[in-house]
């Protein structure tokens, strides 16, 4: 049966993640510093700061507003629809994260007056989004591949979510930064490819 919600949600979860993806590597690649050291040693949110160093800050915060707002349209438009336990649970964590997502955008780090709000957004994001993606994989009727797969992301992004919180000074935190974030940002592409084949 022809389900016309879930292909326009599959085709906004995929577009989603592939512009986040793209932004960042654009917006990376014009940094002020080689790609494989901007995505090594420096943060995604230091990418997004409007300085000399990021020329294309507008397009890496473009990108967080924009997996934000496909957090909130994919998920309340017709994802929910798989969700059957804890319903009340799903909307809290989806707005916390797509709110934590899109304040990482609007406000920046490096500033002491606005440092502890753009914090707590990518705390809102990255925690909030791995909690998000295991209350899912536990909350939908069945549990095959398509939970499993979720259940993982979930999993190794809180774990890897914790050894950045553990690990804050080290010169390779930006690439624990990155683990736990892409695992949002894949979730909503394999999310996007199973609403759009109808295979969930």
């Amino acid at each position: 049966m022809f389900n016309l919600k879930a292909k326009v949600a599959g085709i906004v979860f995929l577009f989603g993640s592939l512009y986040y993806l793209i932004a960042e590597a654009i917006s990376a690649t014009f940094f002020n510093a080689s790609l494989a050291k901007t995505y090594i040693f420096h943060t995604i949110s230091v990418v997004g700061i409007p300085n000399v160093n990021s020329p294309l800050f507008w397009l890496m915060n473009s990108a967080f507003i924009i997996i934000g707002l496909t957090l909130i349209f994919g998920n309340l438009y017709e994802f929910k629809n798989h969700i059957t336990k804890h319903k009340l649970i799903f909307y809290i964590l989806t707005f916390i994260t797509s709110i934590g997502v899109i304040i990482v955008a609007l406000i920046h780090g490096g500033n002491p007056l606005t440092s502890g709000y753009h914090t707590l957004g990518a705390v809102m994001a990255i925690l909030g989004g791995n909690v998000l993606l295991v209350l899912i994989a536990k909350s939908m009727e069945k549990f095959e591949t398509y939970q499993k797969i979720t259940l993982i992301l979930g999993i190794f992004g809180l774990i890897v979510f914790w050894i950045m919180f553990f690990n804050m000074e080290s010169i390779y935190m930006p690439v624990f930064e990155r683990l736990s974030v892409y695992t949002l940002i894949i979730w909503s592409f394999v999310t996007g490819f199973y609403l759009v084949t109808k295979k969930i």
